[in-house]
This record gives C-alpha cells, structure tokens and sequence, in this order.
C-alpha cells in the first residue's frame, strides 16, 4: 500500500507517510486505494478480540511493518485499558447504542490511536532507516493534547510538543496536560483558539528556516493530529468492532445496516467511519454532530464551506473548530481523486475562507448532519441520566443530533453513538445538566461532588492529576512559539 497527497504529491510508503505526518505540498496523505473485505469474511472478523480485529483490518495500509501484530497486541492489552477493554458497546434504550471510547489511560476516544502512534512512529523510523529525532507537533482542543503526551512520554527518539488554546479547554483536561512528566514533552498554552493552535502546527510543519534548525539539531518534524495517517487508520477499527459486538448479542442480523453518530470538529472521527463503510462494513448513515460552532453542519446541508462566523465557546471544547482539517481527505474522494480540485479549493478556503463544492448533493450522500447549542447539549445530558447513564457533553451533542435524525429519516435504523469523553473530563457541566448545585466549585470537587451524586465512580487517573504539580506553565501568542519549541529540541535529546 502506497500514499499519494490529496494535493498531488507522492506516492510514498506507509512508513514515509507517517514520519512526514503533512505532505510536502500541504496536503493529507491518502491511502491510493481503501481495501475492500469479502462479505464472506465479516463473520469470522467479528468474532476476534480487539487487538485481532485491528489487525486484520490494519495490516493491508501498513504491509512493510512486519511486527505489526505484536506491536497490536502490545498496545491493547488490558494494563493499558479498563478492565472493559477499549471499546465496549452498552445499551442506551430499544435501538440506541454508545460506543465507550473513553476507557484509556486519558479517558477520551484519542487513546485508542494515541496508544498506537507512538510505536508506529517508532517503527517508522526504523524501516526508513533513520537516525534523526522525531519531533511530533499536536493542536488540541482538549483531549487529543493528553492522549498524545500519554503517549509519547518518554518514548526514545522522539519528543512531543502540544499547542492548546488558553482558555479553550476544560479545567480537567488543561491539568491533564499541564501535569504531564517526562524529559521530552512540551506543552504551550497559545492565546487565540484551536484553529489558531492547528495553523501554528501547519505552518511549522512548512516552514524552511524552522526546518533546516531542526535538521542542524538532528531532528524531523511528524503530528499526532489526525492529519498524520497513522493517527486516522486506527479509528476504523472500532468501527468493526462496535458492529460485531452488535452482531454478536443478536441485536444486530449479520448485513443488516447501522447508522453511527459521531460528535466532531476536525472530522477525523467520521471520516474512519466513511472510510469502514468504503471497506464493506455496513453502514447505513454517517450522522455528523456539531455543536455551536455548525460550520459542518452547514457544509453537509448546503454544500458550501465558509470560515465567516462567528466562533463559540461551548460546553464541548473538543469541537470548538471552524476549520475541519480532515475534510480535505473526503472532499479527495468527492472530486475522484483529482488533487488539482482539491487544491484549488483549499486555495480558495485559504485565500477568502470560503469554497463550493458542486454537485455536493451526491458528493456527500450517506452523510447527515445537524447541530446542538449549549441548551440542547445539557437536556440531552439530563435525558441520559433519567436513563441511568452519565454522558460527557461531546457525547450529548450526539444525542441531541440524534433526535433530529429521526425526525427527519423515514425510516429507524439501529444506531450507535461514538461516546467520545468520560463524563468527569467535564463534571461541573455535567453537575449542572442533571440539576446538582455546583456553588461554582471546579476540578477534583466538582468530581467528587458527581461521583456522589451520581453513584458511577470517578476514575482513579482523573483525580489523580489533582494531587500533581504542575510541570508546563509556558503561555503566550504565536511569536513566541518557535522560540519556545526550539529551545525544548536543543534541550530534550
């Protein structure tokens, strides 16, 4: 299997993509062709634990990496994740399922590619024969910050450098971040919001001088953004596997279709969806929930995406994005693969902020969307819990977007939603969707005070993060983030 950018550079290996992270040309590297499983072949699919399944499914992108499978089983083995194992599917009501991806060591969907990046990385470099350093850029909204120092600390050969917008992200996941140890881990709390944060990572990612000072220090430069392929391939795992585990209950005939609905920003989420539907799963709709900030939303249903609005902080941080990075690997396959389309209309998106997709309508079919507000993300949250079910606010946008599906679909297909984040990431927004005074208080009471009101038990690793000092107190605007992360390379090798 071979790479080519959505913009037209390549081809290149698995193992190149990875490294690179961004193509040369600014663009996403894109697998040249996704593979299709037999129908004949689900079946026994179904029936493999996790870290088999990922291998089946993985190991046709990434064929040069011969320790694959133990790589695979390495990183989701159960000292790693829950007892629950990464991905478990619950029952919500009579045809509603949530996908739990928050069992991992940063509680957030993240880890279950996060966990995985690191050693991919790591492998990488050795297929490529490389002796250099691999410094890994992140932006975050929230979670993927976390996920990506989980998993890089303390990796040899590489260091990671996390950008998030001060002010932009919840008390939870700032201290997750910002407590992180390890010699090679860099955090920058970067004054504006996270399509500030992820401009500042592709801009560093093209930018010469920068470049040639990393290479002087012997380093490369990759990202832990779902712009790096590596990061994207895991995410269709879970797909799979929420399917079998569907079909293994008997919920579920074999071949019968389920919608999914993601909660998203940067897209990425929904795009391993789109990309398991292509590879045979069956999949009847990709439901795409936003927030506030409903700027995909507003592409899905009127073909047209335009930056020009107003951006919203929201209860959901995580998707506090106007400008979706990972769309430009769905618009490669709106366009037939022409990367000149692509171009120019990234061009367009860059230059005015805007761009049209023609004949969208058809382009984008199998993909609905819509949005919730702040008051509709608490009342969904208060609606799970009457069903016994704490949800995190993420979760809850998909829920909410739900309901507006079936009003709107004509028929009811069962469904599973991606439930992204813990619930006490978020517990003072949580407290007060379910009618509990919070008096203002925030962080580990605001945790506690859920916990006993709710009688779910707060995991051990998000209070834990309470009792540690924090390490990462760097803030500031984008002038200084060269400066700052140049002086972090000279000193983490």
């Amino acid at each position: 299997m071979q790479y080519v950018s959505t913009r037209g550079a390549g081809p290149v290996t698995a193992a190149q993509a990875i490294l690179m992270g961004l193509a040369p040309d600014g663009g996403l590297w894109t697998p040249q062709q996704l593979p299709r499983i037999p129908e004949g072949r689900m079946a026994g699919l179904f029936r493999l634990p996790y870290h088999q399944l990922a291998y089946a499914i993985l190991q046709p992108f990434l064929e040069e990496f011969d320790r694959l499978e133990t790589i695979l089983e390495e990183t989701y083995s159960p000292g790693r994740f829950e007892e629950c194992g990464p991905a478990p599917v619950s029952r919500l009501d009579q045809d509603t399922y949530l996908l739990e991806l928050y069992h991992g060591p940063t509680l957030a969907f993240k880890d279950l590619a996060l966990q995985l990046l690191p050693r991919l990385m790591v492998e990488s470099a050795r297929i490529a024969g490389e002796d250099q350093g691999v410094l890994v850029l992140a932006a975050t909204s929230g979670d993927t910050g976390k996920a990506a120092l989980e998993g890089f600390a303390g990796v040899p050969g590489t260091g990671v450098a996390v950008l998030y917008p001060n002010e932009g992200v919840s008390p939870a996941q700032r201290r997750q971040m910002v407590t992180q140890p390890g010699k090679n881990v860099w955090v920058y709390a970067l004054e504006g919001n996270f399509d500030d944060a992820q401009r500042q990572v592709k801009a560093l990612q093209g930018d010469g001088p920068f470049l040639a000072a990393l290479a002087e220090a012997k380093w490369r430069v990759s990202s832990a953004n779902s712009m790096n392929i590596g990061r994207l391939l895991p995410q269709i795992v879970y797909y799979f596997y929420a399917y079998g585990r569907l079909v293994e209950a008997g919920r579920l005939a074999l071949r019968e279709k389920v919608d999914f609905v993601v909660p998203t920003g940067n897209f990425g989420d929904i795009l391993a969806g789109w990309y398991a539907r292509a590879m045979g799963l069956p999949v009847g709709e990709l439901i795409c929930a936003s927030n506030a900030n409903r700027v995909l939303t507003d592409f899905f249903r009127q073909g047209s995406y335009d930056v020009h609005r107003p951006f919203h902080k929201t209860l959901s941080p995580s998707m506090d994005i106007l400008v979706s990075s990972n769309l430009e690997r769905l618009l490669f396959e709106a366009a037939d693969r022409d990367a000149g389309r692509v171009s120019e209309w990234m061009q367009a998106l860059a230059r005015e902020g805007r761009y049209t997709l023609p004949g969208w309508q058809t382009a984008l079919e199998g993909i609905w969307a819509g949005c919730a507000d702040d008051g509709m993300t608490c009342q969904a949250i208060a609606d799970a819990y009457k069903q016994g079910r704490l949800v995190d606010p993420h979760t809850a946008v998909a829920l909410h977007v739900l309901t507006q599906y079936h009003c709107a679909a004509p028929r009811r297909r069962p469904a599973v939603v991606l439930a992204t984040a813990s619930p006490y990431k978020f517990s003072t927004t949580v407290l007060k969707a379910i009618g509990q005074a919070t008096d203002g208080r925030d962080g580990r009471q605001a945790i506690l005070d859920l916990e006993s009101a709710s009688g779910v038990p707060a995991p051990k690793a998000i209070l834990r993060v309470w009792d540690m000092p924090e390490l990462h107190t760097q803030r500031g605007d984008a002038a200084a983030v060269r400066r700052s992360l140049m002086d972090f390379v000279r000193s983490a090798r």
